[in-house]
This record gives C-alpha cells, sequence and structure tokens, in this order.
C-alpha cells in the first residue's frame, strides 16, 4: 500500500497537466462533430496525447481506416519502444496481464518518472503512478467535450487555440538545446507547406500528409544530423 500511495503521489502533478491538456482535446472533439460520450470513450481507449489529436483530425476529413492506422502507428511507435525499456526495469510479480496494462499506461511522462526511481517498479507502485493521469486525461476530455457543446463557438475557437500554444511550448526548447532538432523542425514544416501548396501532392488527404512530413523528416535528420552516440566511460 505504500509503494501505492508514493505512486499516487509522483503521479499527482502528471495528472493535473493531462486535466488542461485533455480539456482541449475535449474542446477539438467537439468542434469535429463528436458527442461527449464519444469524445470520453475515445480518452478512455486511448492515453496519448498527440495521437488522439491526430486521430480526430483524420475522423474530421473522413480519412480511411488505413490513413488511422498508419498514423497512430507513426506516432505512437515510441510508446512500444518505452514499454520494452520499462519492462526491464520491473520487479519479477510483474506478470504478463499486468505488464499488457503497463503497456496500455505507458507516456512520456509516466515513462520519465518510472525509469527515474530507484530499483525495480512493482505493479503496486506504477498503478499508483498511472491512475492520476488516466483520471486527469478522462475527466479533461469529459469537461471539454461537454463545454465544447454548450460554449459559444467564438469562445471554443479560442481555447482551442491552446493545442497549439502546447504543441508549441513542448517543441521550443528542445529546439533551443539541439540545433538538429531545429533543422528536422524546419524541414517537416517546409514539407507541410509543400503537401498544402504544390497542385501535385494537395490532393493527398490530410492524414497521409501527417504521415509523409514527419516520416520523411525524420529519415532527413536521421541521414544528415544523426546523434552521436554517447561514449563509455573508462
Amino acid at each position: 500500500m505504500k509503494q501505492f500511495i508514493q505512486g499516487i503521489k509522483d503521479g499527482g502533478a502528471i495528472g493535473i497537466g493531462y486535466l488542461s491538456v485533455s480539456f482541449t482535446f475535449g474542446l477539438e472533439a467537439a468542434s469535429s462533430g463528436l458527442l461527449w460520450w464519444e469524445a470520453l470513450l475515445v480518452s478512455m481507449m486511448n492515453l496519448t496525447s498527440a495521437g488522439q489529436f491526430a486521430g480526430i483530425t483524420i475522423m474530421a476529413a473522413a480519412g480511411t481506416y488505413i490513413e488511422m492506422a498508419l498514423s497512430q502507428f507513426v506516432i505512437n511507435l515510441r510508446y512500444a519502444l518505452m514499454s520494452i525499456s520499462l519492462s526491464q526495469k520491473v520487479s519479477p510479480e510483474f506478470c504478463s496481464g499486468k505488464k499488457m496494462i503497463l503497456g496500455f499506461a505507458v507516456t512520456d511522462e509516466i515513462f520519465a518518472v518510472a525509469m527515474s526511481r530507484q530499483g525495480e517498479i512493482s505493479s503496486k507502485y506504477f498503478a499508483g503512478l498511472a491512475v492520476l493521469p488516466y483520471l486527469g486525461w478522462t475527466s479533461g476530455t469529459l469537461a471539454g467535450a461537454v463545454c465544447g457543446n454548450i460554449l459559444p463557438d467564438t469562445v471554443t475557437d479560442a481555447l482551442g487555440l491552446a493545442i497549439y500554444g502546447m504543441f508549441i511550448a513542448i517543441i521550443v526548447p528542445v529546439m533551443k538545446k539541439d540545433s538538429r532538432v531545429l533543422k528536422i523542425t524546419l524541414l517537416a514544416i517546409v514539407f507541410s507547406f509543400a503537401m498544402y501548396y504544390l497542385p501535385g501532392l494537395k490532393t493527398i488527404s490530410s492524414g497521409f500528409a501527417v504521415i509523409i512530413c514527419a516520416v520523411a523528416a525524420s529519415v532527413v535528420g536521421a541521414c544528415f544530423f544523426p546523434m552521436e552516440e554517447e561514449k563509455e566511460e573508462a
């Protein structure tokens, strides 16, 4: 029980952060035509901000299942790598069923907190760590979706701009620290403009455009701006 409570304490700040971000997702889902319970169901079955926002965009554009599958695969692939890494740190009593729950609940922030913990991670600690972020994400979505259905369009449109501020706040500090990230980001922007304005490319749906831009920028970055391997200390 002590480990469970410690997990709740460690996940409290994450839950508060998710509450504000998911509120914006709820607004976006409502403005895209989803009912409040549909938006809530999406957040209850997923725990991925970027993936859900991309999914809503594809839904609103009446995209295909292939677009949805590919976009979610590209965006959420990092979670598979995080889960594999985290599975090496869990205690032996973490059975297969519990590891499946772990894989569902892994996010960037939960992964960072769990990996920074000294020693092995018990199932009780991880359950406590994930419970408040999950509740924050789902309750924020519900609040945003309900408000999106009752607030005037001018208000919801203004609040919907918060998601762009969130993404900017995430990428700008990293761009300042690493010029390679800046170059790759600018390259992705150029690709995005090309997909939107060039006659031969503008007919591509928004879902595939996101996938193409992300993969193309990542490939160019890996080839021309590779990350240096850390040298092992003697």
